[in-house]
């Protein structure tokens, strides 16, 4: 009986699909009606005419899930192509989040250091908190919120990941 991998990966996966009323909900219950999770999930028409929408969707399972996932998201008629830019090759992934900290004295101080280290930009600022902008890979934005925690964190908003294949590659 041969082994099956159960190694559990995360998966960064671009459909182009036709920009029409409906396409996002019957994406999300092919995933909701098979049980996968999805982490991320960002969407936005991507040509000039407003004809093709780019949804990215970061999920994680097996391979085998993430290619069952993969080949059910291409059956899907307003589905022009599927690729796991994780798999595939190189790739940039951004996301950008926007952190509210609630704190004073040293922990104001603090936070302000360790957003200059991460390049976040102050966007709002009373005299009991700040608000962070940041930019960057997803695994930096869940650095700079963990440091936050202890230093007054009160809010998150994260947009979801956008991502492109690196070089020449395209969708």
């Amino acid at each position: 009986m041969p082994m099956t991998d159960t190694t559990q990966r995360s998966a960064t996966i671009s459909v182009l699909v036709d920009n029409e009323s409906g396409v996002l909900a019957r994406v999300i219950g092919l995933f909701s009606g098979r049980g996968y999770n999805i982490d991320s999930l960002t969407v936005a028409p991507v040509d000039q005419e407003g004809r093709l929408s780019r949804i990215n969707v970061v999920t994680s399972g097996t391979a085998m899930v993430i290619e069952q996932i993969k080949a059910q998201l291409d059956r899907l008629v307003p589905v022009h192509r599927v690729a796991d830019l994780t798999k595939d090759g190189p790739h940039v992934a951004r996301e950008l989040a926007l952190v509210k900290v609630i704190g004073a004295g040293e922990k104001r101080v603090e936070a302000l250091r360790i957003a200059d280290t991460f390049r976040a930009r102050v966007v709002d600022t009373t005299m009991e908190s700040f608000v962070f902008e940041l930019t960057g890979a997803p695994d930096k934005i869940d650095a700079f919120i963990e440091l936050m925690r202890d230093l007054g964190l009160a809010e998150v908003s994260r947009s979801g990941v956008a991502a492109l294949a690196r070089a020449k590659r395209v969708i």
